[in-house]
């Protein structure tokens, strides 16, 4: 049975915020003096659900998405083809694939999110560094994404109610949106709302829906651009219009741009991770990614090509494509009703997966007091669909979207850290319990790993001149940049995400074993057994007796026990 609250709690939360105070859990793991909430807790028994399915169903949806379908464009405007277009997309996806499996390997084992495990490394305080950057970044990426999603919204209204079409706009021009806008922007935030409070752990629900929905869609407008046109058109005989180091360095600048797209994932995965019945199972993501993803982006092409053919120039956006078809006649208008839907649903699952449950997560942590993951869930959606008003910022911030869209150059090196602390310093084990604990093995010097702040500095300065000459560039390209900095920062700039990542790796593995901090390492891990469940512990992998999957576990279970 639902909670709903009677009369006299509505009145206390409307005038005191001590009324929205959550209930200290009995199970947390963190010490008395310590607030915290389940949602913070490794995930229990009954709730690792994720199987290899869910894992292949995850990556096939969250991959498949507008902005995917897009990401060739970008290659090919620059002046390289399609013969550059998809390795680049290859090699990219394949060097995120590596820190997602790297860093979810934490998650499956250790069935904690990531706003705990970066604790071990960054240290209890300096890990609210990495927890805000990243929920800022995911608050702002859910908002952004819904404003493009409002245009599903409109396609769809529009082809029922062809009037639709033509509201009057009674809102100034520079508030960055119309009337008819504004109300699709709201149809889509409002509908999207509940959507967003899906226990992560039946999240392969809408998986199965949106894995049947986008890619039948995504086919079918490719098949009616190609046979319309008769061919996919003449973009597959282009040739690229740059050479030699230019050509490398445009080469390495998109790879930057594919990988960065994922770079909050590749931080957050054991967020998802954490779900997942075994340890095996999240292996499949680095292969399943580059996968998906290079197969979407190749339905792009050959799609844009074609239109190429039909309408005398190229649309890159297929919701552009769809409000074609609204012209179309009632079949012209039913088809673009069921592919925004599709696309709706895409837009959705994404801001889920890749947003939502990002930032709630680390609501948990930063406020554990009030904050669980629905109500997260909520203000994130808050946050993000309102307060940093989305449309004004897609339609005049440049120098904003510049500086959100290079913030790769602070979460490669956040990844690096998480990864190459649990695989190269701490062998794989770590203190589940020490991690909720301020003043446990992983409190370092006041809260902080200086060997972690040393490798995010050295990562991240090098490419701060080539991300303020970035923010800095002109809306008009014909005017100069007022910063000016020098050619080679500005070709560093092309790879960031790559050189954080693997300076990141360099620096604190060789500062952690030439001054190691041995309190912070142990021989063996330990688990979070303190949880109990009707007698069951939260996580059963230490054990290797987990009912019906043999030879599940790390461990022998007579060795552990005699251990604990």
């Amino acid at each position: 049975m639902r909670y709903v609250p009677n009369k006299k709690q509505v009145r206390e939360r409307l005038t005191s915020v001590k009324a929205w105070e959550l209930p200290k859990q009995k199970s947390a793991l963190a010490p008395p003096h310590v607030w915290t909430n389940k949602d913070m807790d490794p995930v229990k028994i009954e709730d690792q659900t994720w199987t290899l399915w869910t894992w292949m169903a995850y990556w096939a949806t969250d991959t498949i998405n507008l902005g995917t379908w897009e990401t060739a464009s970008s290659i090919l405007a620059v002046g390289l083809s399609w013969r550059e277009a998809i390795p680049i997309i290859v090699v990219g996806t394949s060097s995120v694939a590596i820190p997602m499996v790297l860093n979810g390997a934490i998650g499956a084992k250790l069935h904690i999110p990531f706003s705990v495990a970066i604790r071990a490394s960054f240290g209890y305080y300096f890990a609210y560094f990495a927890i805000v950057s990243r929920s800022i970044l995911a608050m702002f990426w859910l908002g952004i994404q819904g404003a493009n999603g409002a245009q599903c919204i409109t396609i769809m209204l529009t082809a029922i109610w062809p009037s639709y079409g033509k509201i009057p706009n009674h809102i100034p021009t520079n508030q960055g949106i119309t009337t008819q806008g504004m109300i699709s922007y709201f149809l889509f935030w409002i509908i999207q709302l509940p959507l967003l409070l899906i226990p992560p752990t039946r999240l392969r629900y809408l998986f199965a829906t949106k894995l049947i929905a986008a890619p039948i869609t995504a086919l079918a407008t490719m098949g009616w651009c190609v046979h319309k046109a008769g061919g996919s058109g003449k973009i597959f005989s282009l040739q690229p219009t740059v050479s030699g180091s230019t050509k490398a360095y445009l080469w390495l600048s998109c790879m930057s741009s594919v990988t960065g797209s994922w770079s909050t994932l590749a931080c957050n995965i054991p967020d998802f991770s954490r779900y997942a019945k075994t340890s095996r199972g999240q292996y499949i993501q680095l292969p399943i990614l580059p996968a998906v993803f290079t197969a979407c982006a190749v339905i792009g092409i050959v799609t844009t090509s074609a239109t190429g053919v039909i309408y005398n120039e190229l649309l890159w956006n297929p919701l552009d494509i769809i409000s074609k078809w609204l012209e179309m006649g009632h079949g012209g208008r039913a088809a673009a009703f069921f592919a925004a839907t599709s696309w709706y649903i895409a837009q959705v699952g994404t801001n889920i997966t890749a947003n939502s449950i990002s930032a709630a997560n680390d609501l948990t942590v930063l406020f554990p007091r009030f904050v669980n993951i629905k109500r997260g869930c909520v203000i994130a959606a808050i946050v993000g669909g309102w307060v940093i008003v989305p449309w004004k910022i897609l339609s005049s911030a440049q120098t904003f979207l510049a500086f959100m869209g290079g913030y790769a150059v602070f979460l490669a090196p956040i990844a690096g850290i998480l990864a190459s602390d649990y695989w190269l310093v701490k062998k794989q084990h770590i203190d589940v319990p020490g991690l909720y604990d301020p003043d446990g093995r992983y409190h370092y010097w006041n809260g902080v790993n200086w060997r972690a702040l040393l490798a995010l500095i050295v990562a991240v300065s090098p490419n701060l001149p080539g991300l303020g000459y970035s923010i800095a560039q002109p809306a008009d390209t014909t005017q100069p940049n007022p910063v000016h900095i020098s050619n080679g920062a500005k070709n560093l700039y092309t790879f960031d995400w790559l050189f954080g990542f693997v300076t990141s790796i360099f620096v604190y593995t060789v500062l952690s074993y030439l001054v190691p901090h041995k309190e912070s390492l142990v021989q063996h891990t330990v688990y979070g057994n303190e949880i109990v469940d009707e007698g069951v512990p939260s996580d059963v992998e230490s054990t290797g007796v987990r009912t019906g999957e043999k030879g599940y576990g790390e461990a022998d279970e007579k060795k552990v026990m005699a251990e604990l």
